[in-house]
């Protein structure tokens, strides 16, 4: 049987990465020139299913078929922890610490990073750079390791003093061994992170090392090429799509790619269960409607809920525009609430990139389907 080439799975690789070539040319080139090639440090952006997880997903595929060893974690407490376990060469015991120590207090660590100074526990006792320095005695020339860290606006203070710490050790090592830069062994970071949780993170002093990433932020993939992508990736398939309807198709995800992978799995799905090899209008239609559904679960009913009531309540007097900017002054007038009111919940939606600026005294929703699932989902089950 067929399988459907769409795969609308958080962290599932999809058949075509839309729009997003040259974020992975940018990273091979990297890894082939040298030492020192700014894109071995990078930080991805983006709003939610926009394919972060995907693209830390392609990267360490890129640095796995060139020969580099790679470990990927979530930022979460014990990161560097994890790390080392999974980089430390088997039957290989490491002593020491992951950033240099000074005087402190006892079992704790002081490390100076940025004209600031940070306390952090001792992560184990183990070594992140002696661990990464073991592992690179046995890559070959002109490889490395790279460290993959997904949902890095999680990430502490001390972890990323840490990864600082180790990446500009280990490059200092490297340098100073006698060979060419294309034979040194290198090390790599890619993260990946919300933008606006990402943003206050970068606002601390102490995080010159991330704000020195390359930074490449997932946008919407245009119109055209997901037309394109519906047309090829359906006929690889064995089906196909009249290039009308794949744009009929494109035009509803909106160019967000959660959603154009949710309506090309389930517009396929309908002409297969149909046992058709042309996917049609009433697949298309239902491939939609079904999408919809499916991502209102996933993206809009996480966003909404995961509000306070307040912003709750700011975004139900803009759902009520149905499309296009919402102006805080009626925003003001439909919550019966004052103007400070609307400013400080406005501020706080903006920085959680639940909404954006549109204009003076606009606003409009920058989570795809958020208003649309607000009307048919909260207002359809609030009592009359």
């Amino acid at each position: 049987m067929a399988a459907n080439p769409f795969k609308p799975t958080a962290g599932k690789v999809p058949p075509v990465l839309i729009g997003r070539q040259d974020i992975l040319d940018d990273f091979a080139e990297a890894l082939e020139n040298g030492a020192g090639a700014p894109g071995r440090l990078m930080l991805i952006t983006g709003q939610r299913g926009f394919g972060k997880t995907v693209m830390l997903s392609e990267l360490r595929a890129c640095a796995n078929r060139q020969g580099w060893f790679v470990v990927a974690d979530n930022a979460s407490v014990g990161m560097c922890d994890r790390l080392v376990r999974a980089i430390q060469p088997q039957g290989v015991k490491l002593r020491g610490l992951s950033i240099e120590p000074s005087i402190g207090m006892p079992g704790g660590l002081n490390a100076s990073f940025g004209g600031m100074t940070l306390e952090t526990p001792v992560p184990d006792a183990v070594s992140l750079r002696a661990a990464i320095n073991e592992r690179l005695k046995k890559m070959p020339k002109g490889k490395g390791i790279l460290i993959a860290i997904d949902e890095t606006q999680g990430v502490s203070m001390g972890d990323v003093v840490a990864l600082a710490t180790t990446f500009q050790h280990v490059l200092a090592d490297q340098d100073m061994t006698d060979v060419p830069d294309s034979e040194k062994k290198g090390i790599a970071f890619v993260f990946a992170a919300l933008p606006s949780l990402m943003d206050d993170v970068l606002e601390n002093k102490v995080i010159t090392f991330l704000r020195r990433a390359v930074r490449h932020t997932l946008a919407e993939v245009p119109l055209v090429e997901t037309r394109d992508a519906y047309v090829d990736v359906i006929a690889a398939s064995g089906k196909h799509v009249e290039p009308d309807l794949a744009l009929q198709a494109a035009r509803a995800a909106g160019g967000h790619p959660y959603m154009v992978q949710l309506i090309g799995y389930h517009m396929w799905r309908s002409a297969h269960r149909r046992d058709s090899e042309a996917i049609e209008k009433a697949d298309v239609v239902a491939g939609i409607r079904d999408a919809r559904l499916a991502f209102y679960e996933a993206i809009c009913a996480p966003v909404y809920y995961g509000l306070r009531s307040p912003q709750r309540l700011f975004i139900e007097q803009m759902a009520k525009d149905e499309g296009g900017n919402t102006r805080i002054a009626d925003v003001m007038q439909r919550a019966e609430r004052t103007e400070s009111w609307a400013h400080k919940y406005r501020a706080s939606l903006i920085r959680e990139r639940v909404i954006e600026p549109a204009g003076h005294g606009l606003v409009h929703f920058c989570v795809p389907l958020l208003g649309d699932y607000i009307r048919d989902e909260v207002f359809w089950h609030e009592p009359e």
